[in-house]
């Protein structure tokens, strides 16, 4: 039977946090919902865990079926890196675009695009976390119109802080309150103006949370807590969460009685066990492992105790400088360096000749050139590129690694017939990788996304190797038997993501406390249309997750 749904997305909300904070009596509106409709775990991609979830969502098919693997992409025959931002939807549209039968109304779902095939309203980046879409709306006035009456999201695009900062962290986390005020707010309204078949908007306040004020909430256990996150008297995750809780409940006042209501995430969130792995170690691992003897960023000393994480002013002013002042150089340099202000450094430097070439270049210089993934440190390797055997490609998630093929790259070093000898050579170099601080395997499990070196399908990603990190500590230095110890280095954001999600639905299809069977982010899409009574487009790979109730769960 058609009924109307209101979906309504929590951008990387861990179900495993939820649940806890739930069996805790917080969370009075989700809570409400699980004890009257149903609940499931979701699994998902545990590879582009952070790049692909909304491509995967949108579409209802899995990354190689799109080809759309993360919003950075090496540009063919180059060295370069570009952004690609969002999917395109070209070859398979976003789900909701139904066309004249169904009316539905978008809010600021991320990392999509308009569609003239959608019956409604569409509003696009009012304050979504990375929406890697332009803000704008369908019809084109409408976005102007919510601002000016109920406000803009204040972090749009600027929803990040040093971790080290606990008075910044509290200032995005009030700027993240009003966003979630104000998004309740559009939303009642855009409720109340049409009986909608769907009604679909996304928190990303949950997304950026999570990355920032991990480490503020002492449930989480990260290594910061203890001399940066306890200096927050209260749990700023929570606090974050209880307000959406709010907004929720809010939201659902103007509702349809009839409604099915669909709460869900297509990926989870835990300590930070990937930003500084994929980021940093990845990166300076390929150069030491291309220049033996070599050393790039935070060369440490093997067998000594590693020392409290790094927490000094310099943190706590800006991450990037902190680690740039880890760059390994003559003993005066790295003095200099780390004491003096960086354009007095810079001017020395060139002033004296004391510049090597090639070198890293700096995370400054690159801002200078407006290169925008100035940030991460494996572009600060790319002068050596061409002359590497393998070099680690920007990430947000787990590490990628690009070998430098001949045939392929440029100035490909590797031949096609040496191709698995150096898969195989870097493997068994990641798999050796050990946490400085515990001993324990750095490395879960690596993915070859090639069967062979002349496998040149346009939709496999840019990687040849997929590093996926263990997930069950956090840490800022590793050991390599051959190659030495990176770090300690300083840590960057405190929450990272995890390849589970959730799916929480109540109304007239889903019994009161009852369960569904563990489903896949891919089965999203195809719920909800079901819901809506619309047909299942033959791409979608997942399948509905609307079952039979009996006694209580589903079969």
């Amino acid at each position: 039977m058609k009924r109307p749904v209101i979906a309504i997305g929590l951008d990387a909300a861990d179900p495993v946090m939820l649940e806890n904070w739930m069996s805790q009596g917080h969370l009075k509106n989700l809570r409400r919902l699980r004890e009257q409709g149903a609940f499931t775990h979701l699994d998902t991609f545990d590879y582009y865990r952070a790049e692909t979830p909304w491509t995967t969502f949108l579409t209802g098919c899995s990354p190689e079926k799109t080809g759309y693997w993360a919003p950075v992409k090496l540009q063919e025959g180059t060295y370069d890196v570009e952004e690609v931002n969002a999917y395109d939807f070209s070859e398979f549209p976003p789900f909701y675009a139904l066309g004249e039968k169904y009316r539905v109304a978008v809010f600021d779902m991320p990392q999509s695009a308009l569609s003239d095939e959608v019956n409604g309203v569409q509003v696009l980046a009012w304050g979504a976390h990375s929406p890697l879409t332009p803000s704008h709306s369908q019809p084109a006035q409408l976005l102007d119109e919510l601002i000016s009456k109920h406000g803009e999201h204040p972090t749009l695009n600027k929803d990040n802080a040093n971790t080290m900062d606990v008075d910044a962290l509290t200032r995005l986390k009030k700027n993240m309150e009003i966003g979630i005020s104000r998004r309740a707010a559009i939303c009642q309204d855009l409720l109340q103006r049409d009986n909608w078949d769907l009604f679909l908007t996304i928190f990303g306040e949950t997304h950026s949370a999570g990355h920032y004020l991990w480490h503020l909430s002492e449930t989480t256990d990260h290594p910061l807590y203890e001399s940066v996150g306890s200096q927050y008297k209260g749990d700023a995750l929570l606090e974050i969460f209880e307000a959406i809780d709010n907004a929720i409940g809010e939201i659902l006042t103007k509702a349809p009685k009839d409604a099915n209501v669909v709460v869900f995430a297509a990926h989870g969130m835990g300590s930070n066990v990937m930003d500084l792995p994929s980021m940093v170690f990845l990166p300076e691992l390929m150069y030491r492992f291309s220049f033996p003897g070599k050393f790039g960023l935070a060369r440490g000393k093997a067998g000594t105790n590693p020392g409290a994480p790094i927490t000094g002013e310099r943190a706590k002013k800006c991450w990037l400088r902190a680690l740039w002042n880890l760059k390994y150089d003559s003993p005066i340099k790295m003095f200099l360096r780390a004491n003096l202000p960086l354009k007095v450094f810079n001017r020395l430097e060139s002033l004296f000749g004391l510049r090597q070439e090639p070198d890293l270049v700096s995370p400054f210089d690159l801002l200078e050139q407006s290169e925008p993934q100035y940030f991460q440190p494996a572009l600060w390797y790319r002068p050596f590129w061409s002359q590497m055997k393998a070099f680690a490609l920007p990430s947000y998630s787990e590490g990628y690694v690009r070998i430098n093929l001949q045939g392929r790259e440029p100035n490909g070093i590797v031949a096609p017939s040496e191709y698995n000898a150096v898969c195989n050579e870097l493997s068994e170099l990641l798999y050796g990788l050990k946490d400085g601080r515990s001993g324990k395997p750095m490395v879960q499990k690596i993915m070859r996304t090639r069967q062979s070196a002349i496998d040149s399908d346009p939709k496999l990603p840019d990687a040849d190797l997929v590093i996926i990190w263990q997930d069950d500590y956090t840490t800022d230095v590793v050991d390599s038997g051959d190659l030495g110890r990176i770090g300690p280095v300083p840590f960057h954001r405190t929450g990272s993501h995890r390849a589970r999600g959730f799916l929480l639905a109540q109304g007239p299809d889903f019994p009161a406390d009852s369960d569904l069977p563990v489903g896949h982010a891919l089965d999203l899409a195809p719920t909800i249309l079901d819901l809506m009574g619309a047909n299942i487009p033959e791409h979608c790979e997942g399948k509905s997750m609307v079952c039979r109730a009996v006694a209580g769960s589903f079969v």
